[in-house]
């Protein structure tokens, strides 16, 4: 079956294979953010699926894996401005449960092995009084 004329490829979407070094400067890593999940949200949960460009998501950590190639890191979130954060290396997506019913925000940050952020967004929703 030909592909279509607006398909990308693989390496389009994913990004250089992480089992080649690579030779060239990588570009900056960007974060996609999509709005949580509506149906889960009228029962209290929140769902918001992310993927990063640029950057692998893994749990490694640490000095030493900044020199890894390509880029390695994983994501920081925080919730409505508390003073802290939680990482998160899975590269699922994120589920809370038992926020208040009313209006929240969460900070999603991309960060590297060290811990230090490339860059965020943050999503706002409301949860319905049940």
């Amino acid at each position: 079956m030909p592909a279509s004329l607006d398909a990308k490829t693989a390496h389009d979407i994913l990004g250089a294979p992480g089992v080649v070094p690579l030779t060239t400067a990588q570009p900056e890593p960007k974060l996609i953010v999509d709005p949580p999940v509506p149906g889960p949200l009228s029962f209290g949960r929140v769902v918001i699926e992310y993927r990063a460009e640029n950057l692998r998501i893994v749990p490694v950590f640490g000095p030493k894996a900044l020199e890894v190639s390509p880029r390695i890191g994983h994501i920081h979130v925080t919730v409505d401005d508390l003073p802290w954060h939680w990482a998160d290396a899975s590269g699922e997506p994120l589920i809370m449960n038992g926020l208040p019913p009313g209006r929240h925000k969460v900070l999603i940050e991309l960060v590297n092995a060290n811990h230090v952020p490339f860059t965020g967004q943050t999503v706002e929703f409301v949860i319905p009084v049940q």
